[in-house]
């Protein structure tokens, strides 16, 4: 089997991860890296998707990132270089040993690699940082060890499950503080009902397989980025339970002040706070009513420098 990996004999400082939402911790386990790596190339090593997925698919959470958005975060994070390995089955019956040589040695000529106090390798985990550390005895590279990451002074580690889970509830604020920036969606924007632009709120309507772990239903605060430019806006995560013609959750988003056609192009969705639940209204001026002080909220939150275009 040949690995996504160059092999072009390039020293390298590598560290191995899940990665999944390029949350606090995993960039400091990037900038300690970048500290160490003295002119070497700075690599993060991961996967396509949740090893779970192959091991145990009932287990396997869904992702905070798409593969593509954890390229490109652990990028904007510093690496030089981000390995995406296939977590197929192949992949997981290869040997410690046969990890090391394939991807480490001949694939990144690593010098160094760091990795997490939990950190296990090849055929169903067997591999230990000892046996790590006795490898790179073997092939001449050093090993360091980082320890976990923790939410401000206390003893709580950041971890991918706890960002999920402030997700799950709607915690967007308690979820940015955890990943150091905003969690946002990405997908291209579809059609909808058009019911927002007959109401006077036109909204830019993500398509159904859209990246990123998408939040509890509710309304949200944050910022529409589309076609290059960058909107305050309004988000709405759920059914829409007013109507009754709306046949799966959708994530849409209104630009404040702004209206254009966004139509089959990309849109990235950031949710900086959560306004309320998602709520059956008898009428729809009721329905007006609460979308206007919705939008006052919003303007709020921007006067006090709590959401930012910038």
């Amino acid at each position: 089997m040949t690995w996504p990996v160059p092999a072009d004999g390039v020293a390298s400082v590598v560290t191995i991860g899940k990665f999944d939402g390029v949350h606090r911790g995993h960039r400091e386990v990037i900038a300690q890296l970048i500290a160490r790596a003295e002119g070497r190339r700075v690599v993060a090593v991961t996967f396509d998707r949740h090893p779970l997925s192959v091991v145990d698919p009932a287990r396997a959470p869904l992702p905070l990132l798409s593969t593509a958005q954890k390229v490109e975060q652990l990028t904007a994070a510093g690496a030089d270089l981000v390995v995406v390995l296939p977590f197929t089955e192949e992949f997981r019956a290869l040997s410690p040993e046969g990890f090391v040589r394939d991807i480490l040695v001949e694939g990144l000529s690593a010098e160094l690699v760091l990795v997490g106090e939990d950190f296990r390798y090849g055929r169903d985990g067997q591999g230990t940082i000892e046996s790590l550390r006795d490898e790179g005895a073997t092939h001449g590279f050093q090993v360091a060890v980082i320890a976990d990451v923790c939410v401000d002074a206390s003893d709580k580690r950041i971890s991918s499950s706890a960002i999920r889970e402030t997700l799950s509830r709607g915690d967007v604020e308690s979820a940015a503080r955890l990943l150091g920036r905003p969690h946002s969606v990405r997908g291209l924007v579809v059609h909808g009902h058009k019911r927002g632009r007959e109401l006077g709120f036109p909204t830019a309507n993500l398509e159904e397989d859209s990246e990123g772990y998408i939040p509890e239903p509710g309304v949200y605060a944050g910022t529409l980025d589309v076609g290059g430019q960058r909107y305050i806006a309004g988000i709405s995560v759920g059914l829409n339970p007013t109507f009754d013609d709306v046949d799966r959750p959708q994530v849409e988003a209104h630009a404040l002040d702004a209206d254009f056609d966004a139509y089959d192009k990309v849109a990235t969705i950031e949710f900086t706070h959560r306004l309320r639940d998602s709520l059956h209204f008898t009428s729809i001026a009721e329905l007006m009513s609460a979308m206007d002080k919705d939008i006052a909220d919003i303007r709020k939150l921007v006067a006090a420098g709590k959401i930012s275009r910038d």
